[in-house]
């Protein structure tokens, strides 16, 4: 369930800022816990300006923010007996470094708290392409990347499988592997990960890529008899629809031969009959 992430600051004048992670347009809470016994004048929040002044309400009342910068306006609260600072609906400028100045009424001193605030966004189902060749010894080798959409900074990838009853990992979003035939066909997952979130993608078996678990070279070799058996076939039908087409030549010549000569003979007797008187 998505809501607010809240990180804890502590009294006292920190070395290095405190790294928070938050959600894109979910809220952060950036709490202060301030000792009991100190009398708070009032609380200056800076994030590269001053983003507000928060100041405590008489016995009763709720604090007061003033000096609201106004890219956080309509953002900022402060939850009620808290000098927390919570920001709403966060977007990719929030990120950078926060500090809260913490006035005490007795004292001329401040206590300070930094924090350095880094949003990211939910990931998504990763989704994963695969490549696969098989080589002159019959191996089948196979490539799996893992991809996600609008990744941002920070994501990590780890491929997790399971042998022999032990898990096995491997980081980086490619993976290569290869099979055999008769091999045990393992299965693989990608897990993505960032600081706010990680989601692993569907079981990918790497037997179900390769041709043939049983014989790799099957496929092809089908493929090529199917062509030479249609070749052939083709082949078979030319000869016989040629030697046919001869056949009826070869028949039809010699009776038109004798046809024409069958016609020179009547024109000769045409012509060798008595002439009239």
């Amino acid at each position: 369930m998505h809501g607010t992430r809240e990180a804890k600051g502590f009294s006292g004048d920190d070395e290095d800022p405190e790294e928070v992670a938050a959600v894109l347009q979910e809220s952060i809470s950036l709490s202060l816990e301030i000792p009991p016994d100190e009398e708070i004048k009032n609380i200056t929040w800076f994030s590269q300006k001053v983003l507000a002044i928060v100041t405590p309400g008489k016995e009763g009342q709720p604090v007061v923010i003033m000096a609201m910068d106004p890219r956080y306006r309509g953002r900022v609260s402060i939850p009620e007996s808290s000098y927390s600072l919570q920001i709403s609906n966060l977007t990719w400028e929030d990120s950078g470094l926060y500090e809260a100045q913490v006035n005490l009424k007795m004292s001329q001193l401040h206590i300070t708290k930094s924090y350095h605030l880094r949003v990211y966004r939910r990931l998504s189902k990763p989704h994963i392409t695969v490549n696969s060749n098989i080589s002159e010894e019959g191996i089948c080798n196979i490539s799996l990347m893992c991809s996600i959409e609008r990744a941002g900074m920070d994501v990590t990838y780890i491929w997790l499988s399971s042998q022999d009853s032990t898990n096995v990992s491997h980081e980086g979003s490619v993976l290569r592997t290869s099979w055999r035939p008769g091999d045990k066909a393992l299965s693989y997952t990608c897990r993505v990960s960032n600081p706010v979130s990680n989601i692993n993608s569907r079981h990918i078996s790497v037997g179900s890529f390769c041709a043939d678990p049983g014989y790799p070279e099957k496929p092809s070799m089908l493929c090529f008899l199917i062509k030479s058996v249609f070749l052939l076939f083709l082949l078979v039908v030319l000869t016989v629809g040629l030697c046919i087409f001869r056949a009826q030549k070869n028949y039809e010549m010699p009776r038109v031969r004798k046809l024409q000569r069958n016609r020179i003979k009547l024109r000769k007797k045409g012509k060798s009959g008595p002439t009239p008187v």
